[in-house]
């Protein structure tokens, strides 16, 4: 047998066994829990199920073994052997035993986002609101001082558009205090 014989003997080992990996990879990611829900419809999880399903209910779960088949094959049974394997099906059917976490059916990470989250937008909306007082508060006292400004009775300028300086007459000191009075009374409260 030449080299080339034995190179493509041994290339399609590999891809047998890459295939079979493939394939054992396939079936662990396969749901590892299968109930019936309260209206009735087949659920397929690789999680728990809620707290609110009845152990009846529950078809597989992980470890290879289906829930509600036990409890015929223990009807099944008969003579010495019935009460003891009984004992151990109803136990099986109760679900998990002392030691073990009770399961609530609250993501816990999930929970944890979601006050982050929470917070996370009480914060923002808490700095938006400590920016606009703040603002509030700075036109305020830009309009209060030139209001004080405007009852003195110095002469006060403006610059046009174009770049001219224009001394306010007394209209135009009039529209002034006007324009003040109501930035006054929407940011000082």
């Amino acid at each position: 047998m030449g080299w080339l014989a034995r190179y493509t003997a041994a290339m399609k080992r590999i891809r047998l066994f890459l295939a079979l990996g493939l394939c054992l990879l396939c079936a662990a990611a396969q749901a590892q829990w299968q109930w019936v829900d309260k209206d009735g419809r087949k659920v397929f999880s690789d999680r728990a199920p809620p707290p609110d399903i009845p152990a009846k209910n529950i078809l597989k779960q992980p470890g290879g073994g289906a829930r509600a088949a036990t409890a015929p094959a223990v009807a099944a049974l008969s003579g010495a052997e019935a009460p003891t394997r009984a004992a151990s099906a109803a136990i099986a059917e109760e679900g998990p035993t002392l030691g073990a976490p009770k399961l609530t059916g609250v993501d816990k990470e999930l929970a944890d986002r979601k006050q982050q989250a929470e917070a996370a937008t009480l914060a923002k909306a808490k700095a938006d609101e400590d920016r606009i007082r703040k603002a509030k508060v700075d036109n305020c006292d830009r309009a209060k001082a030139n209001k004080a400004l405007m009852d003195s009775g110095v002469r006060v300028s403006h610059t046009k558009a174009n770049g001219e300086r224009e001394i306010l007459d007394d209209a135009g000191r009039a529209a002034e205090l006007k324009r003040i009075q109501l930035v006054m009374e929407t940011n000082c409260r």
